[in-house]
């Protein structure tokens, strides 16, 4: 009997447990006339020492300010991993310091992002081959309006069989929130006419007149936005 009280109390903590919902990621960008010697050193580096939860999934930036540069994601996994995780190990560091970091700019960007599953309708383990990323920075004290926008917008994704994951950067800038639309069927899903125009798409979801509250709220709540559309390179990634 004390086993079976002991179970049951221990399933929320291992459902917590197991919650890999942590993303950190490295925007780098190699120097002039570098890219090929570039790519070449970061999959020999990830192949030898990113596996498992410290596993990296690598992009390249082909628009927006940011263009020419590399996405690199590593995770997911949970908190208790980041905190564990470490440096992995002094031929780990001797390795990119040597191979990789003489070939990059000064410009990059580090942080982390927690997964919203609530909020999203694409998996975190679910890989696209081309994905358009929107990062929208709130104004502050709108964390629960945004919460409410963003399951709206989740009903419109679902109703059109539209792929979403909603990012919340965390301890990473300035507050912000990453939705990365994947193109299951490539960039023709942009194609006008592909859907049904997003206005028509989420007052359909949400009832008639929902749109022009939607507008309202982006007005209100949103400080500014920008855009970018990414490439995966799964060669250069982890195996």
């Amino acid at each position: 009997m004390r086993k079976s009280v002991f179970f049951l109390l221990a399933v929320p903590l291992m459902a917590i447990a197991q919650d890999k919902n942590v993303i950190s990621y490295d925007r780098v960008f190699p120097k002039p006339g570098k890219t090929q010697q570039f790519e070449k050193a970061l999959a020999a580096h990830v192949q030898k020492y990113h596996k498992g939860d410290n596993s990296w999934r690598v992009y390249t930036i082909e628009s927006g300010p940011d263009v020419g540069g590399y996405n690199i994601i590593e995770g997911p996994t949970t908190w208790d991993g980041v905190d564990k995780r470490g440096n992995l190990g002094a031929a780990h560091t001797a390795d990119y310091d040597t191979n990789i970091l003489p070939l990059l700019t000064d410009k990059s960007m580090t942080g982390y992002a927690t997964y919203r599953a609530d909020l999203s309708t694409e998996q975190i383990a679910n890989y696209t081959g081309k994905i358009a990323v929107t990062h929208i920075f709130p104004k502050p004290g709108y964390a629960d309006e945004m919460d409410d926008m963003f399951g709206k917008l989740k009903k419109t994704w679902e109703a059109s069989g539209q792929t979403a994951a909603v990012y919340e950067l965390s301890s990473s800038g300035e507050p912000q929130y990453v939705v990365v639309i994947s193109y299951k069927e490539g960039l023709k899903e942009r194609a006008t006419g592909y859907r049904k125009p997003m206005k028509e798409r989420y007052n359909g979801a949400n009832g008639d007149g929902s749109w022009a509250t939607y507008q309202q709220g982006l007005r209100t709540m949103i400080d500014h936005s920008w855009s970018e559309l990414l490439f995966y390179k799964p060669e250069l990634g982890s195996k």
